[in-house]
């Protein structure tokens, strides 16, 4: 007797609006010339202990979850999949700011300047 597996497709750990995507086709187009995508870390920083920082990425590590957008290629850091699991990443800006915002589920909690999270 034989059975097959059928393997669904995973999610991507982050989603990124349309917004977000034109931010990364926007860095890559002035990225220096080694880089290959965009990377998405959470760096142990702040007042609450995490922050979200985002680099340029020169080596693809296979730790890291990545997403191909329209602009080029999305790394999320493999160490930081489960604190943004479910996130949403913008990019908003107006008259005075302009920047990536997060809609991170995981977050118990931030810091009141808004730079760093608790999950």
């Amino acid at each position: 007797m034989t059975t097959a597996t059928t393997l669904r497709s995973r999610p991507a750990a982050i989603i990124l609006t349309a917004a977000a995507e034109q931010r990364v086709a926007d860095l890559m187009a002035k990225a220096p010339a080694d880089a290959i995508g965009v990377k998405l870390s959470t760096p142990r920083r702040g007042c609450s202990g995490l922050a979200y920082s985002v680099d340029y990425v020169t080596a693809a590590n296979p730790m890291d979850e990545r997403i191909e957008t329209p602009g080029g290629s999305f790394f999320v850091d493999g160490a930081s999949v489960l604190y943004l699991i479910g996130s949403t990443m913008d990019w908003v800006e107006d008259e005075f700011a302009a920047g990536f915002v997060f809609n991170n589920p995981n977050a118990k909690g931030a810091c009141g300047c808004g730079e760093s999270f608790t999950v």
